[in-house]
């Protein structure tokens, strides 16, 4: 993944380990402490640090002040990758997934754990303990990161920051939820469309792009009017890296995704382009999808017939529309904006690379 400044990545991914460490620090003699602190390096030692990224992206087309280890973007930057690491910890852990970023889920690995040690009990409950709490950890270090890159700035970039901040966290939560329960509700081929629309929206899209923008701008000191205008811009982009993503965890390939081939066929998940296949399926189709999607015993032969109605439907066709659609919208908003010239450039790179991406 592109960053709007060399070495983004390496500065983010060191500030992260350095604030689980440092902001744990007064526990770290605590039996079983250790546990739980490896599995959070374990989990946020990957990722593509996309959030990151766009946070940077924010900063820069505001300001001149560089992006440098302890400068706002970076701490920000990490706050939103622990931030990351928490919303996954918790959402493998409600989807059943065994694996993320090509190691074991945080509840299967201690779950496992548990099992070698013969400890007392159940392992799978004692798995999920450990991944909701390593999650609310997380959460809760976030905080205080994003509460550093704040100390930084003037009072009204701090405000915006943290206003920012607040809604993106509450939002996340709430699309979470809304994603749990569209997985319940009975199928109805006239609404899912546009119910995975709004999961997507409010669970992932403006969580993946518009937030971290804008808190990144927020932070540089960007007003009002032009942190409305990168909202504008970010969440049809957005909209479209989740659409991109929905696309990988079907034909996405394990080594490359870190996760095994159909995963979200097998939770269960209600995307869009599940919806589009239902739509236009005929009664055989759709009765087999019916059948087969929430399966978690679905064999590599199962996947593929999955497949093969995605594809004869032209659902994986109109779906790459769409994509192509959203990516249109909020690189034209862009343009709109009157960025900085290398500003403008380097976030229709990031958004490119969004609909591109193989991982």
């Amino acid at each position: 993944m592109a960053a709007p400044v060399p070495g983004l990545a390496a500065q983010v991914s060191e500030r992260v380990s350095t604030a689980l460490r440092e902001h744990t620090a007064s526990f770290h003699s605590l039996e079983g402490v250790d546990e739980l602190l490896a599995a959070g390096h374990a989990l946020l030692g990957g990722g593509k640090r996309l959030r990151a990224a766009f946070c940077a992206a924010g900063w820069t087309a505001f300001t001149a002040e560089p992006v440098a280890a302890g400068s706002p973007p970076v701490l920000a930057g990490s706050a939103l990758e622990l931030f990351q690491g928490a919303a996954l910890a918790h959402d493998d852990l409600m989807d059943g997934s065994l694996t993320r970023r090509g190691i074991p889920a945080v509840h299967r690995r201690m779950a496992t754990e548990h099992a070698e040690r013969g400890w007392l009990g159940d392992p799978e409950h004692h798995g999920s303990a450990g991944a909701i709490l390593l999650g609310d950890l997380l959460l809760s270090i976030s905080s205080v990161e994003l509460d550093l890159a704040r100390s930084h700035v003037d009072a009204d970039a701090s405000r915006r920051a943290r206003a920012t901040w607040d809604l993106m966290t509450t939002e996340v939560a709430v699309g979470q939820y809304l994603d749990v329960r569209s997985q319940v509700l009975p199928w109805d081929t006239d609404d899912d469309v546009e119910r995975s629309l709004t999961v997507v929206r409010h669970k992932s899209a403006r969580y993946s792009v518009e937030h971290p923008l804008v808190l990144g701008a927020a932070l540089a000191g960007a007003d009002e009017d032009a942190l409305a205008g990168l909202r504008r811009a970010g969440l049809p982009l957005g909209v479209a890296f989740q659409l991109r993503d929905d696309v990988l965890g079907v034909f996405g390939e394990p080594e490359v995704t870190g996760k095994p081939a159909g995963d979200d066929l097998r939770e269960g998940k209600r995307t869009v382009l599940l919806a589009l296949a239902r739509r236009a399926a005929d009664a055989t189709q759709r009765a087999r999808l019916e059948r087969d999607v929430g399966r978690a015993d679905l064999s590599a032969d199962d996947v593929a017939a999955v497949r093969e109605i995605l594809e004869s439907t032209g659902a994986v066709a109109a779906h790459q529309a769409l994509i192509e659609a959203h990516l249109d919208e909020g690189l034209a908003v862009l343009a709109e904006l009157g960025l900085p010239a290398r500003s403008r450039e380097l976030l229709t790179e990031l958004a490119r690379m969004l609909t591109a991406r193989s991982a």
